[in-house]
C-alpha cells in the first residue's frame, strides 16, 4: 500500500465519529505529531498514542490496530524528515483561520500541536523559556485555547495580525527544531520580527 493510501486511511480511522470525545482528529494528530518531533526530549511510542486515542479504539482486529498505529508511525517518521531537511514543513491545511475560527482546520492543527507541547512541557521551557513562548505564541492564538486571557483576547481583535502570525507557522516550526536539534556550535535562529 503506497505512503498516500496509508494516509487516507489513517484520515478516515481519525475522523471517524466512533472515537472518544478527547481523541484527536487527522489534523489535530498531525500537529501533535509534529510537536513530538520538535520536543526537546522523546516521548515513548506507547505514552503518546495511547494521549493521542484518549483511550484505546474499538479496533475491528489485531491487523486493523497494527495498520492504524504503523500508519502514525510513518507519518510521524515523514513529519521528522521533513522538519530536518532544508524545506519548511507546512500543516496540511490552510495556514487561516477564516471567518470561523472555531470551525477551522488550522485550529485543530494547532490544538493538537500543543497536546504534544503539553505531554513534555518542562522541558520545552526548561532551555530558553522567552525565545519557546515567543516562539509558540502564534500556535498559541491559532488554537483558540488561550482566549479568554486578556492578552490573547486582544491579539484575537485584530485579524490582520493573526492571520499574519498564521502564515509564519512553517517558519516556526523550523525555528523551533533548530533551537532543540541543532548542534551547538551552530547560531541559533534570530526570531520572528514583531510586525
Amino acid at each position: 500500500m503506497s505512503f498516500a493510501d496509508q494516509l487516507e486511511r489513517l484520515q478516515q480511522f481519525l475522523d471517524a465519529d466512533d472515537l472518544h470525545d478527547e481523541a484527536l482528529d487527522y489534523l489535530a494528530g498531525h500537529g501533535y505529531l509534529t510537536a513530538l518531533c520538535i520536543s526537546p526530549v522523546e516521548v515513548p511510542e506507547e505514552e503518546w498514542i495511547a494521549e493521542l486515542f484518549a483511550e484505546e479504539p474499538n479496533y475491528q482486529d489485531e491487523a486493523q490496530k497494527a495498520d492504524i498505529e504503523g500508519s502514525l508511525r510513518e507519518l510521524k517518521a515523514e513529519i521528522a524528515r521533513d522538519l530536518s531537511s532544508d524545506e519548511e514543513l507546512e500543516p496540511p491545511c490552510d495556514l487561516t483561520l477564516g471567518d470561523e475560527p472555531d470551525l477551522s482546520d488550522l485550529r485543530s492543527w494547532c490544538v493538537g500541536f500543543l497536546e504534544g507541547v503539553f505531554l513534555r512541557e518542562e522541558d520545552w521551557f526548561s532551555q530558553d523559556e522567552e525565545t519557546v513562548s515567543e516562539l509558540l505564541l502564534p500556535i498559541m492564538v491559532g488554537s483558540g485555547l488561550f482566549d479568554d486571557q486578556p492578552e490573547f483576547a486582544e491579539i484575537a481583535q485584530d485579524e490582520d495580525m493573526v492571520e499574519d502570525m498564521m502564515q509564519h507557522i512553517p517558519e516556526i516550526l523550523t525555528q523551533l527544531f533548530l533551537l532543540f536539534h541543532a548542534p551547538e556550535d551552530k547560531p541559533k535562529p534570530a526570531l520572528l520580527s514583531r510586525h
